[in-house]
């Protein structure tokens, strides 16, 4: 399939075709929707593209799934337990980067298509940072998952986002995924009260927010989205590349401020990866991002 023949989801493929015309290509793509929404499709039709611009034979096997410059990788059981809960783990980067180190065999470009990215085991996102951070050179790596929060920030900073909207449905308009809502949310309105409130409440959401590491990620992943999208909106970016499509505030913040925001989330989440207590991390980065004494 071409993109041509991608007809629901027409802002991702004027940036796909943007990004071939300009020669542009992202060296890794995260495509968020709904189950059912083209992504695959898309993602299949893009591979195509980069592998297969003249059409032909060529573009005919990256359909069938035969085109060897071309690998849809995904979701797994464990090794020896057919029966097991599927998963993308370790092993399965571990083949993504064994592949691209390798020239590709027939066409300028090898494309990686990671199928249910969402599934992928609590080691694996570190284990691939490597290969997104210093992927090999004429490389595509596409992510297909569901909702943006379900892979780490780490993860996603490394990825062009591109979103699609669910199937529209007789009678039924097409909307785009609320993503204002549940944890993201709730953090950034605790993010918004200490800043209010001082260092008081940082030490009683560090409090809220520390008791468990998961709610620490969650925390320091919305503040990293939603500085990503205030630096976004400061540049005079799109809305459609925005998380949250809300970063009009981003005015009234530097860009200098912004990329140390960032540089603090980021720094936040690797502590957390380590052996640093959730709530002393949590209570750091309020404290930075707040421009309070931490």
């Amino acid at each position: 399939m071409a993109l041509e023949a991608i007809r629901d989801h027409p802002e991702a493929v004027t940036l796909l075709r943007r990004a071939l015309a300009t020669s542009r290509v992202a060296h890794a793509y995260a495509f968020v929707g709904p189950e059912g929404s083209g992504r695959k499709a898309t993602a299949l039709a893009f591979a195509s593209a980069l592998v297969a611009p003249d059409g032909g034979p060529a573009a005919a096997r990256v359909e069938r799934g035969s085109h060897p410059d071309v690998q849809l990788l995904g979701a797994t059981p464990p090794a020896g337990n057919p029966k097991g809960t599927p998963a993308v783990r370790i092993e399965t980067v571990r083949e993504l980067e064994r592949l691209a180190a390798l020239k590709p065999l027939e066409a300028a470009w090898k494309v990686f298509v990671v199928d249910d990215a969402e599934k992928m085991t609590l080691a694996t996102p570190q284990a691939f940072l490597k290969t997104l951070e210093e992927p090999p050179a004429r490389t595509v790596i596409i992510l297909i998952l569901s909702q943006i929060r379900v892979l780490p920030a780490t993860v996603l900073s490394r990825c062009q986002v591109v979103r699609f909207r669910p199937r529209a449905t007789e009678g039924v308009p097409a909307l785009l995924p609320d993503v204002r809502t549940d944890a993201h949310t709730r953090s950034l309105r605790l993010l918004a009260e200490a800043r209010d409130q001082g260092a008081e409440a940082i030490v009683k959401l560090g409090e809220q927010v520390g008791r468990d590491r998961q709610a620490a990620e969650t925390f320091i992943e919305a503040c990293w989205l939603w500085h990503r999208d205030l630096l976004c909106g400061l540049a005079g970016a799109p809305v459609r590349l925005l998380v949250r499509g809300d970063a009009a505030a981003g005015r009234e913040r530097s860009v200098e401020r912004l990329t140390e925001a960032l540089r603090d989330c980021r720094e936040a989440w690797l502590a957390l990866q380590g052996s640093v207590n959730p709530r002393l991390t949590v209570e750091v980065l309020l404290g930075r991002l707040t421009g309070q004494a931490a």
